[in-house]
């Protein structure tokens, strides 16, 4: 019987790996963004109930491996990920991006909550947000005097201090620079995601002399293998027979 693997989605890099994935494995995202429709693999969209509910899934669905490719902040995802794992006695790996490093004249400031990271952009005046709808939950927070840019997959309703954007990477540089321009970005707040797709931001920030706060990465939980890109994964999963 053919070994079955459970790809939890999120990240970009995931796709790359689904793409490789044969029928008798299954691909998951959470259902945000689009879902994609030329894959050879399962596709599975929604969530699985806490990490009892994904052991079950696991348990019910004969998985013989559990990859977790979900975005480095997708923190409690991935402590549920490692605990059904476990609980299905079955190993879990994890597509682990190395997070970005500052560069000769990048000026970053690390800031570990949305109390702490409020408080660092309280002097200026034009912040862009890059950090997804987290901030949409704060618009009643924005100081006077202070102009938010919050940049999201999806374009949504903002107030009179803050304007929306719905994107999607990759981002070019150029592109970049012109909504620095456009916009008066005075700093640039991100999470260290670590991806090639939207890491022209921070050579914006660092081009202009902007200060960029970075929040923090959560802490992630132990898992059995750990890869730094699709391809490391990719090569596993043939050692293994599994492709």
């Amino acid at each position: 019987m053919n070994r079955r693997v459970l790809l939890l989605g999120g990240v970009a890099e995931a796709l790359r790996i689904a793409r490789q994935l044969g029928p008798q494995h299954v691909y998951s995202l959470a259902g945000i963004g689009r879902v994609p429709d030329d894959l050879a693999c399962q596709v599975r969209v929604g969530g699985f109930g806490g990490a009892e509910g994904l052991a079950e899934y696991l348990h019910s669905e004969g998985i013989d491996l559990l990859i977790d490719a979900t975005h480095p902040y997708a923190a409690q995802i991935s402590a549920n990920a490692a605990r059904a794992a476990t609980l299905a006695g079955i190993p879990c790996w994890a597509l682990r991006r190395p997070a970005w490093e500052a560069q000769p004249g990048d000026d970053w400031h690390d800031v570990h909550d949305w109390a702490g990271l409020i408080e660092a952009v309280r002097p200026f005046r034009r912040p862009l947000f890059t950090l997804g709808r987290e901030p949409l939950q704060h618009l009643d927070e924005i100081p006077p005097g202070q102009f938010w840019t919050l940049r999201a997959l999806d374009a949504c309703p903002g107030n009179e201090r803050c304007e929306v954007i719905g994107a999607r990477g990759p981002f070019l540089l150029e592109d970049e620079r012109a909504l620095f321009e456009r916009r008066q970005i005075d700093v640039l707040i991100s999470k260290n995601s670590g991806s090639g797709a939207t890491e022209p931001k921070l050579q914006v920030a660092r081009e202009r002399g902007i200060p960029v706060l970075i929040l923090a990465r959560p802490p992630l939980p132990d898992v059995d293998r750990q890869f730094p890109d699709p391809a490391s994964l990719l090569a596993a999963l043939s050692a293994e027979h599994l492709l």
